[in-house]
């Protein structure tokens, strides 16, 4: 995993407004925007709770392994637990990204 290009490729769709953090994804999930949501290793137990399972019950894909603290150095914000990302070529550049 390159966390850097990821760090990268997070910073510019945050500022194509192709990120999505907090209730919004949620809501995001819920409308079928949210093509990747990238949750923290280290957020707590019930905002991972929460997220798994409606990224489970919608079929969005979770990608863990990144800290809060590197996700929200990567959109710009004080603190992170997880974000979803909106954009279909942004997700998918994240997720090659992984492999």
């Amino acid at each position: 995993m390159d966390k850097d290009k990821i760090a990268g490729y997070l910073g510019i769709a945050t500022r194509a407004r192709k990120i999505v953090i907090g209730d919004s994804a949620i809501k995001a999930i819920q409308k079928r925007d949210a093509k990747l949501v990238l949750l923290a290793d280290d957020c707590s137990s019930n905002t991972q709770k929460k997220v798994l399972d409606k990224c489970n019950s919608y079929r969005v894909e979770v990608v863990s392994g990144m800290r809060s603290v590197d996700l929200a150095y990567a959109i710009g914000r004080a603190e992170v637990s997880f974000v979803a990302v909106c954009d279909e070529g942004f997700a998918k550049a994240i997720q090659n990204c992984l492999k």
